[in-house]
């Protein structure tokens, strides 16, 4: 009964628009008093949240891809991608995907790899005679990629929250990152030869194709450092983070495509993102802590085992309920919720934390793209200048690719586990 009071109040208060940090803060607060507990949790949990060598990790990814974002790389990436791909059936559909895979292998952010390739390839493809609707569509689901190909913001939160290694969560993050990216791009095929509607493109020549390779070539190797050197063991993912940020400098700098007005927007934007992030972070940290001390997690765990058997009950539930939240919640919000609680069942349920893990930020992504709350959607409007409906109208082959993946997943674990306890 007391758990089901909270839950009402905590969506009551997101439902009259409080912002979620002060809504699980100040509920968290407010509980603390009511058992007449010390308040001193609340300083101690805001000092905890940021007093974290892991966390550090956040701004850093950000800040590098905030600059590659504000230096325009998105565009040298994406043009060296379509002269290979271009001509193929669907081409510039691919050249979208490839760019978004290799972007997300930088950032580790849906929003930016989103607003950094849909710049350029929302215009290419809108002229070329792609509809409009596919063309939103596949950029706003490409974008969701950044959270799933490593590194990735959302898995390192769930590493902090649950203490899990984020390199293994990183790298199992790979497998089903490039499952997706390989359905995007046989969906682009099919969408060529059987919707029709864009105009065929010219092979490029191989001069401008080495031209091009050579403007990118300084970004996928970023990609390269910054995943290899986590991968290698030669860096934590704080470490590869700061590694990247600093080669994002050299890189835009060097490439002449950065000023010191746009070099302070990148750190002014990265700001409030870390910001917002970090006040979500301590109030979920002081919700969390109260919620423990009236042992709803313990209880919750203890309900879903005596009622709930199958590991795959369990797992369906868990996604109704991560798709129904999504339709109103943004993906942190949904993490910190939702990860406390569930974490401690996993076990008893035989289930791998990294795996579901996972699998959590698969449906993050179903959340970003799901209306009317899906950030993804909204950031897509903006940079294509679109209604909501042409990009929702877009985006529905996509939800269900993610959807049939998690499916994929639960009947082949080894799609995300081979690489970080296999290979």
């Amino acid at each position: 009964m007391t758990s089901a009071i909270i839950l009402l109040l905590l969506m009551g208060l997101l439902f009259l628009g409080v912002p979620v940090a002060f809504a699980l803060g100040g509920l968290g607060l407010g509980m603390l008093w009511f058992a007449d507990l010390s308040p001193l949790m609340v300083p101690q949990g805001l000092y905890s949240t940021t007093d974290s060598f892991i966390l550090l990790a956040v701004p850093l990814f950000l800040l590098m891809s905030n600059i590659l974002l504000k230096g325009g790389v998105g565009k040298d990436l994406f043009n060296a991608v379509q002269s290979w791909v271009g001509h193929w059936p669907g081409g510039l559909g691919v050249a979208t995907i490839l760019s978004c895979g290799i972007f997300a292998a930088i950032s580790g952010s849906s929003v930016a790899t989103a607003a950094t390739i849909g710049t350029v390839a929302i215009k290419e493809m809108t002229d070329r005679g792609y509809q409009r609707p596919f063309v939103l569509g596949l950029m706003a689901a490409g974008g969701t990629l950044g959270i799933l190909i490593p590194p990735s913001i959302p898995m390192i939160i769930y590493g902090v929250i649950t203490e899990e290694s984020i390199v293994d969560l990183f790298m199992a993050g790979v497998g089903p990152g490039l499952f997706l990216v390989a359905t995007f791009i046989l969906f682009c095929f099919g969408y060529a030869k059987f919707g029709g509607g864009y105009q065929p493109q010219a092979k490029a020549p191989m001069s401008e194709r080495i031209q091009a390779s050579k403007r990118a070539l300084p970004t996928v190797l970023l990609a390269i450092v910054v995943i290899g050197s986590i991968y290698a063991g030669y860096a934590t993912p704080t470490e590869s983070a700061g590694i990247g940020f600093a080669f994002s400098l050299i890189i835009v700098f060097a490439m002449r495509a950065m000023t010191w007005e746009k070099l302070k927007q990148a750190i002014t934007d990265s700001m409030r993102t870390t910001v917002t992030i970090f006040l979500i972070l301590a109030g979920a940290r002081v919700f969390g802590h109260a919620i423990t001390l009236y042992r709803i997690p313990q209880e919750l765990s203890f309900a879903i085992t005596a009622n709930i058997s199958e590991p795959a009950l369990f797992i369906f539930i868990v996604c109704v309920v991560l798709l129904l939240m999504g339709f109103f919640l943004e993906a942190l919000s949904m993490l910190l919720i939702m990860v406390p609680v569930l974490y401690p069942s996993l076990a008893s349920m035989g289930i791998d934390p990294i795996w579901f893990g996972v699998l959590f930020v698969i449906m993050i992504e179903c959340a970003l793209i799901s209306p009317p709350v899906g950030l993804n959607l909204y950031v897509i409007q903006a940079v294509g200048k679109a209604r909501l409906g042409e990009v929702v109208k877009g985006v529905w082959p996509f939800l269900l690719i993610m959807l049939g993946t998690v499916v994929l997943l639960y009947w082949f674990p080894d799609l995300a586990l081979y690489i970080p306890f296999k290979l």
